[in-house]
């Protein structure tokens, strides 16, 4: 595995950085989308649901779902947000759930399969949730590498 890796978008490097960091703080929403699946928070969602401007990642194992009835209350270390499961993705090891939000944003929520089958997971389609997340998993994208990069 290499120590450093270079991301490039149209022959430029958008960000150069150890996979760890690649993954976990990307610099912008290219790098964000091209290591992985994210989930891009931005505008008028940003400011619903995390009460202020900019551009931020969240990654799907990042994301707790829970029932309507049984969901944790925002505080300030922690955000909250109900929407609807649109669509359930069975992955073998994990699934993906697809929840469109009430702020208007659909969200992946990786889990990993640990029940005995996947029913449960199905059963989810069409139901309300709730999705938790703190706020120290969020990353704030500033769109552009730094010049010294760019090169």
């Amino acid at each position: 595995m290499s120590d450093r890796i270079a991301v490039f978008n149209e022959g430029r490097i958008q960000q150069l950085a150890t996979p760890v960091e690649l993954y976990e703080k990307p610099a912008s929403a290219f790098v964000a989308g091209f290591v992985g699946t994210s989930n891009l928070l931005e505008g008028s969602v940003a400011r619903r649901l995390l009460g202020e401007d900019g551009t931020f990642v969240v990654r799907p194992e990042k994301l707790l779902m829970y029932a309507e009835t049984a969901a944790p209350s925002a505080d300030g270390t922690t955000c909250v947000a109900p929407g609807v499961v649109r669509e359930v993705v069975y992955l073998g090891a994990s699934t993906h759930s697809i929840v469109e939000l009430d702020a208007g944003v659909t969200l992946t929520v990786s889990h990993q399969n640990s029940d005995v089958s996947i029913d449960a997971a199905l059963e989810r389609r069409q139901q309300r949730v709730v999705l938790s997340w703190r706020r120290d998993h969020l990353v704030t994208l500033t769109g552009s590498p730094p010049d010294e990069e760019k090169r």
